[in-house]
């Protein structure tokens, strides 16, 4: 028995049911229980993460590559700008392969920004890998596997392959059907006949037991448009037709609806499929050792690292399909966030590896000066190796003025959905002006939620003042470890 709470409005009573918490209604002059209806918001919320450069839409540059002031989210640096576009042209054109680039400059000068901005150029089609120069400190792979990885994953292989199918809608399917050979009860298909319908022609095939299985376990059935390799017999379910019975029966299906297919059952078909390099070497690897066979039975563990007569086979494998036309080579870029941190040893291999023929464009950002080479004693600038700065071409950037600095926080804060008053925006430009642009930033969020704290419309200067005083920039906070640094904990 249902119990309920009842609860007297007016003319009205409000129940709630104990077993579903449902809210109902009586109503007393016609005595009929109604279910209440709420409306449900139609804006639907998507998930949003803003992150440091997520205003960056490209370098903004014009039609002759000279750098705008304000655009596409970046402001200032408009020498490096200009100069990534020139490098930019010519990843395009695929002249600068094996190439490397140094971005150079203080922290907080867009070194990052200008290497997203060149990836957002570049498109989707071209790899771009970002890492910081600490990745390749591994405890199970060595430094020269990890960069080798990096540089492959940047390496696109474009395949074509041209592939003889039968496509077309499927009018009828008849299985048949065998004794199992170990179980007599039990019924497994022995092969299949099908009927393929195109709008040119209709054409009745056979096939094996393979087919048919694949057939049943994609649950296929009349009316679906599928496409079966001559070749390999792989079954592909492409969807449904539109002039089928099944397709015209209802307004609103939520199945794929795709037209019979033109031409012949039995026709030519080129299959474009990208990979990179990386992804070509582990799976030759797992034809190679058996595809974690050893790590399943034997309960041992795959092996981290790729064979380098691996990587050799796909590396020959790849220059025969381009000479013979079936590939294409997409180099794509690696950037190397706080190179500095690599040692001798990575240089080294760098050096070495941007002198192959497979290799992309590897891209350099410190923001060191003169400083000792890690795991040497001898001082470089910006900690490379000299030799390779000199093969390299250096793109510098420089701090930003108070009026690049305005410019920055009113993106940004246009990107956060930050109502900012003018004096507020002021004293930020101030701020950052005197401190970082970084800082500043971070000080835009922190009075942005103050103001939402406050329940303040818009955020004011007396916002930005409040959390600068209860946060410290690099300045405040070393004269403030300096003034306590006898009673510090050293250990």
């Amino acid at each position: 028995m249902l119990l309920y709470l009842l609860i007297s409005l007016l003319s009205t009573e409000i129940l709630y049911c104990a077993s579903c918490s449902h809210e109902l209604e009586i109503c007393h002059s016609v005595g009929v229980i109604m279910a209440t209806i709420k409306e449900v918001p139609s804006k639907v919320r998507r998930f949003e993460r803003i992150g440091a450069h997520t205003h960056v839409k490209g370098l903004g540059l014009d039609e002759n590559l000279n750098a705008v002031k304000v655009k596409d989210g970046m402001v200032g640096q408009e020498t490096a700008r200009e100069a990534a576009g020139l490098v930019i042209q010519m990843i395009k054109e695929g002249k600068l392969s094996g190439k490397t680039v140094i971005l150079a400059g203080p922290p907080g000068t867009g070194k990052t920004a200008i290497a997203v901005a060149v990836s957002r150029e570049l498109g989707a089609h071209v790899p771009f890998i970002q890492m910081s120069g600490s990745e390749v400190y591994s405890s199970e792979r060595k430094k020269t596997e990890v960069l080798l990885g990096a540089i492959r994953k940047c390496i696109g292989v474009e395949i074509h392959e041209m592939r003889k199918v039968y496509e077309g809608e499927l009018v009828t399917i008849d299985i048949k059907t065998a004794p199992h050979p170990y179980n007599p009860y039990q019924k497994v298909p022995e092969s299949i006949r099908l009927t393929l319908k195109t709008e040119k022609e209709e054409k009745t095939i056979e096939a094996g037991a393979s087919i048919a299985q694949q057939i049943m376990q994609e649950n296929i059935s009349e009316g679906n448009v599928i496409q079966i390799d001559a070749e390999t017999g792989r079954v592909v379910n492409l969807g449904l037709s539109m002039e089928s019975a099944k397709g015209r029966a209802y307004d609103v299906d939520t199945r794929k609806k795709i037209p019979r297919p033109p031409g012949e059952v039995m026709k030519e078909k080129e299959f474009v499929y990208t990979l990179a390099l990386s992804d070509m070497d582990e799976i030759n690897a797992r034809r190679r050792f058996g595809g974690g066979i050893f790590s399943m039975f034997m309960g041992g563990s795959e092996t981290k690292e790729i064979d380098t007569e691996v990587r050799t086979a796909v590396d020959e494998s790849v220059k025969k399909m381009v000479d013979e036309g079936k590939a294409f080579i997409h180099p794509g870029v690696l950037f190397i966030d706080d190179s500095h941190l690599l040692d001798l040893e990575a240089f080294s291999f760098l050096g070495r590896a941007i002198e192959s023929e497979l290799v992309p464009i590897v891209i350099l950002a410190t923001n060191r000066g003169v400083t000792t080479i890690r795991g040497t004693d001898v001082k470089s600038p910006m900690g490379f190796p000299l030799d390779l700065i000199d093969r390299s071409v250096i793109i510098a950037t420089h701090e930003y003025d108070p009026e690049s600095i305005r410019e920055i926080l009113s993106i940004r804060s246009g990107e956060e959905k930050v109502d900012l008053q003018e004096k507020a925006l002021k004293k930020l430009t101030e701020v950052g002006a005197k401190s970082s642009l970084r800082y500043s930033v971070q000080l835009l969020s922190l009075a942005a939620q103050n103001a939402r704290t406050m329940k303040h419309k818009k955020v004011s200067a007396k916002d930005v003042e409040r959390v600068t005083k209860l946060f410290m920039d690099i300045g405040e906070a070393a004269e403030h470890l300096r003034k306590y640094e006898e009673k510090m904990m050293i250990h």
